[in-house]
C-alpha cells in the first residue's frame, strides 16, 4: 500500500514494457506501449478500512475482475472497465508488493496479468492463478506515479489559529472590566434622615452635599 499512499493518478506498466490501458471502446482493458495518452492513466481510490485499491479508468469506470474467459475452456478470464458500483467486489485489488514491484490480486486470489503471443491473448489484459514457477515475473507491475495526493487539511493548525483568534490579553480584559463595573462618579448627594423627639414627634432632615468618601462608598 505504501507506493500508493501518495498518488493520486497512475500508470501501471508489465515486464513487456506496456502499460496497462483503458482502451476506447470504453470496456475492454488492453495493454500498449504508449503511455502518454490518458487512456494509461488511472486514478487510485482507497477502500477504507481495508488494505485495498480499485483504479478508475479516464471513462470514469473501475477496473473489474469479471467471469466471462477470454477463450472458452481457458483459465484467463477478462479484466473489463465497468460503472462505479462500490458494492461490487470485483472492482477491489490487493496490492502485494515484491521489491520495487507489486502484484494485483482479486479477492478470490487470481493476478492480473498482461498476455503475450497471438491472437487473441495478444495484448489483452486477464486474471488467473499463472505458473508460478514459469509466469512470476509476468504478473508483476511497475508503478509509475502521475499525479501527487494533495496533504489533508492540518485540521490542528486550523483549530490553533481558530483559538489565537479568540485569544484576549488578560491585563486588557481586566482593566477593560474594572472600567465597565466602576460606579460612576457622584461626588454629592441628596441625603434624607429620619428623628424623632421626646414627645413622640417624627421629623425628616434633608441634607444636600453629602460626600460619598464620607461614607466609605
Amino acid at each position: 500500500m505504501e507506493l500508493f499512499q501518495k498518488a493520486k493518478t497512475v500508470r501501471l506498466r508489465s515486464y513487456r514494457d506496456k502499460y496497462l490501458t483503458a482502451a476506447d471502446d470504453e470496456e475492454s482493458v488492453i495493454q500498449d506501449r504508449d503511455g502518454s495518452t490518458k487512456n494509461s492513466i488511472w486514478t487510485v481510490e482507497f477502500v477504507e478500512g481495508r488494505d485495498l485499491l480499485r483504479f478508475i479508468s479516464c471513462y470514469g469506470k473501475y477496473l473489474t475482475a469479471s467471469n466471462i474467459p477470454l477463450v472458452p475452456k481457458m483459465p484467463g478470464r477478462k479484466v473489463l472497465q465497468i460503472l462505479p458500483n462500490s458494492r461490487d467486489p470485483r472492482i477491489d485489488w490487493e496490492p502485494i508488493r515484491d521489491g520495487f514491484q507489486l502484484k494485483l490480486k482479486t479477492l478470490w486470489g487470481n493476478y492480473l496479468r498482461p498476455n503475450g503471443g497471438v491472437p487473441p491473448w495478444r495484448n489483452y489484459i486477464t486474471h488467473d492463478i499463472p505458473h508460478m514457477h514459469i509466469t512470476y515475473n509476468k504478473i508483476l507491475w511497475d508503478v509509475e506515479v502521475v499525479e501527487i495526493r494533495p496533504d489533508p487539511p492540518d485540521l490542528s493548525r486550523n483549530h490553533r489559529r481558530a483559538h489565537s483568534d479568540f485569544t484576549f490579553d488578560r491585563s486588557r480584559s481586566s482593566s477593560t472590566c474594572s472600567a465597565l463595573f466602576q460606579p460612576r462618579e457622584q461626588k454629592h448627594l441628596k441625603m434624607m434622615s429620619f428623628t424623632m423627639d421626646g414627645n413622640g414627634h417624627s421629623y425628616y432632615r434633608i441634607q444636600d452635599g453629602v460626600d460619598l468618601d464620607d461614607w466609605g462608598m
